[in-house]
């Protein structure tokens, strides 16, 4: 090839490789305008119509994944983020933990959102004792926006549940381990908790019935003793126990609180009710006329139980804003959904699958006390809603 050819020739390549790169928005996305370029790749540049030709498949469909992005430094134009301190300040992209974090070991670091998914249809379709349409009935009413979640008005003339059948539902073994359970506490925090050793073997006995004599909590034992997360059911078990019963402070010093207490139970703390997420609580003290419906602020989609509420109630002069509740599940699966998200995520959103809908689980460590080896307690689980 004659010299002036190859000259012309790389000088089109130069051209070629060089236009690309102006007109595209790979590995650009998200940045400040720059006039360097032809055209931009930020949300500005929809506003002034100069976004490249692939600004929508480059960056508004990846704009939301981790997808060749773990480590990128921090961006505040970006709308999710996937370096190390995105946890920390509750940004990261929703696939962060599948792509970039292999910190954790034995929990989030190993188990993906797609088994995550997989293992709750498991326990879904494993939960036999929920509750049926002929069970229980429950009558949401009023419909508020998120901007009156706060307002404090009874907007609802009847009670939420208007039918639970009792005798089917509250007899069986679970049921009837969480009954015994549910009255061994305090609400005020700040108030010390003193266990008899009756309600100590109630706390076992709750543990062993919902997650050892139960085909859902058989599900999730086998399924974190093949992820590695425990060695023996024995040892679940106990974890969970602990985990879930152990005692920490909330207010004033004193041991007056645990996961299960916060979940299951509620609590008052500053005023306010805090916690409280368990639809059959909720049942019993409506029925007892120490807890007022006001309203709801969010319906799942699903069209039998179980089912996601979020509400708005009065109890005894203390107000929650937005208490959700998974509605009609079994004791045993309202605990494993729980457990499992708080051991495969902790401190994140984690996200579910119930019957093909999607169920994102908030879970929140409590970072204040440990227990075992360095292992923290659960501070909350809760359905999050929008």
């Amino acid at each position: 090839m004659k010299l002036a050819a190859v000259l012309v020739l790389c000088v089109t390549l130069f051209c070629q490789g060089n236009s690309n790169s102006l007109d595209s928005c790979r590995g650009r996305c998200g940045y400040g305008t720059d006039s360097g370029f032809s055209c931009q790749c930020n949300p500005s540049c929809e506003r002034y119509g100069d976004c490249c030709s692939d600004y929508y498949a480059e960056c508004k469909d990846s704009a939301l994944s981790c997808k060749g992005r773990c480590n990128e430094n921090y961006n505040s134009q970006n709308e999710c983020h996937c370096n190390s301190k995105c946890p920390q300040y509750n940004n990261c992209c929703n696939d962060y933990t599948d792509l970039c974090d292999s910190s954790s070991g034995g929990g989030a670091g190993t188990i993906t959102d797609a088994e995550l998914k997989s293992v709750s249809e498991a326990l879904y379709a494993l939960d036999s004792n929920k509750a049926s349409a002929s069970q229980l009935s429950i009558n949401p009413q009023t419909l508020v926006s998120d901007s009156q979640t706060s307002l404090e008005k009874d907007l609802s003339s009847m009670p939420l549940f208007s039918y639970v059948n009792e005798n089917a539902l509250f007899s069986k073994p679970t049921y009837a381990a969480l009954l015994a359970v549910l009255d061994n506490y305090h609400r005020m925090t700040g108030t010390t908790e003193n266990f008899s050793s009756r309600q100590l073997t109630e706390q076992e006995t709750f543990v062993k019935e919902t997650m050892s004599r139960t085909e859902v909590g058989r599900e999730l034992f086998t399924f974190l003793y093949t992820k590695g997360v425990y060695a023996s059911e024995e040892e679940f078990l106990q974890d969970l126990k602990t985990m879930w019963f152990g005692l920490y402070s909330r207010n004033n010093g004193k041991l007056d609180s645990s996961g299960f207490e916060h979940i299951f139970a509620g609590e008052i703390k500053g005023g306010k009710v805090s916690g409280f997420h368990n639809w059959i609580q909720f049942y019993l003290l409506e029925k007892r006329g120490e807890l007022n419906y006001y309203s709801h602020s969010f319906n799942g989609p699903w069209t039998s139980y179980p089912d996601i509420l979020g509400m708005q109630f009065m109890w005894e002069g203390y107000f929650k804003q937005v208490g959700s509740a998974v509605i009609g599940c079994s004791p045993e699966f309202d605990f494993a959904i729980y457990s499992l998200c708080y051991i495969a995520r902790p401190g994140k959103q984690c996200r579910l699958s119930l019957a093909g809908k999607e169920l994102i689980i908030q879970t929140y460590t409590w970072d204040n006390s440990s227990y075992g080896n360095g292992k923290k307690y659960i501070g909350s689980a809760f359905p999050a809603t929008p």
